[in-house]
């Protein structure tokens, strides 16, 4: 299964989950490494470009290709979610899901849904995982935003 990245250079070969370690996310706390994937690049533009304010076209990015080995997906359906599971800032119930399944360890893979594109899931990889070593970096070329994403 193949999965997508964004990141800046500097970062580019490095699937550790330390960034989202050192400053949390929707689905983790800090200090709880989590490699956050999208199953598309269209979906890995958009989680950037949220975080990005407008009139400024994000520079030095990478398209990251991950080759995930085959494993058992668990899965957070919206379903079973709150209503207010997308709210910004982060609902600590959302993050105590990606805690939880990284210290239970029995997967490699969570399919979550993404806040920012309906219908679409992100996969967050578990890099304390048996099977991460499995985990492959395919292609890295660089990625060039549309600049009318960030205009008004």
């Amino acid at each position: 299964m193949k999965v997508y990245r964004l990141s800046r250079e500097k970062y580019k070969d490095d699937l550790s989950g330390r960034g989202a370690e050192i400053s949390g996310g929707r689905w983790n706390s800090i200090g709880v490494a989590l490699l956050y994937t999208g199953e598309n690049r269209a979906l890995c533009t958009t989680e950037i470009a949220v975080h990005i304010p407008l009139g400024i076209t994000p520079q030095d990015y990478y398209m990251i290709t991950i080759e995930l080995p085959k494993a058992k997906i668990e899965e957070i359906a919206i379903k079973d979610l709150p209503k207010n599971w997308k709210t910004f800032p982060h609902q600590q119930f959302t993050k105590k899901y990606g805690d939880d399944f990284v210290k239970r360890n029995k997967s490699l893979i969570l399919k979550v849904p993404s806040a920012v594109v309906q219908g679409e899931y992100n996969y967050l990889i578990n890099p304390r995982h048996k099977k991460f070593k499995a985990v492959k970096i395919v292609k890295t070329e660089p990625f060039e935003f549309d600049k009318r994403l960030f205009e008004r």
